[in-house]
């Protein structure tokens, strides 16, 4: 059995960065359980919805018909990793996380951003 047979025909579940934006949400969905209980229905909901649609657009966008349809997603995606940057921001102000915790998502964050803008870039230049 083939990588391709594991994903029964999903695409997007053999593209790395899809099991990264997985790992990241991964990671800080870990981090938001450290939260205090007054934040669940505010900046850790907040922030479980901007994780998710980093996924899910990479998701919807695999099989879309062209590649601009495609873009679409991948920007979309991108612009919810910008939104989890913005709540880990509230988060460092608001003393929930240290500034090493944000320095290190940081990080990851801007490996995944680079990495979506380099997937834009790739649909985006003229095919041979």
């Amino acid at each position: 059995m083939t990588d391709a047979d594991d994903n029964f025909g999903f695409r997007f579940r053999e593209w790395d960065i899809y099991k990264d934006a997985r790992s990241f949400r991964s990671e800080i969905g870990t981090l938001l359980k450290t939260f205090p209980a007054e934040e669940k229905y505010a900046l850790v909901d907040q922030t479980k919805r901007a994780l998710n649609s980093i996924v899910l657009n990479i998701a919807e966008g695999a099989n879309k018909s062209t590649d601009k349809d495609t873009r679409l997603y991948i920007n979309r995606a991108h612009c919810s990793l910008d939104e989890v940057i913005s709540c880990l921001d509230c988060a460092l102000d608001d003393g929930y996380i240290t500034k090493k915790h944000h320095d290190v998502m940081l990080e990851y964050a801007g490996s995944l951003a680079r990495r979506l803008r380099r997937f834009t870039g790739h649909l985006s230049s003229p095919t041979p």
